[in-house]
């Protein structure tokens, strides 16, 4: 048996904040509903993250352990702090995959 593979699932978390519709629907936010999906589907080892986590959801310790991350950005992106971003990019580029979400092509992740 292979082992699982390590996946931070990473949301800003905003919508779920500031819309009644989109709280309505995604009441414990959108990132909950994307690791239930990985968890229900198998093979998967899943840990959630959100901006407003302490340390907005990313550490050395959680990127260490990750083999993915899940990216999920819209609203906030400009409130991602740099040094997070930078934590993230030197992760990826020693090995860790990223997938980024939505409309996580304007965030600072994909941009820098």
């Amino acid at each position: 048996m292979s082992a699982k593979i390590k996946v931070l699932v990473w949301h800003e978390c905003r919508h779920e904040k500031a819309n009644k519709a989109v709280q309505d629907i995604y009441p414990d936010g959108m990132h909950k509903v994307i690791a239930a999906g990985l968890e229900q589907y198998g093979g998967f080892e899943v840990r959630t993250a959100t901006l407003d986590d302490p340390e907005q959801g990313i550490t050395e310790e959680v990127l260490t352990w990750a083999d993915v991350v899940t990216w999920w950005g819209h609203m906030a992106h400009k409130d991602v702090r740099d040094e997070k971003v930078a934590m993230v990019r030197k992760a990826v580029l020693e090995g860790m995959g990223l997938i980024v979400l939505h409309s996580g092509h304007y965030s600072k992740i994909s941009s820098r």
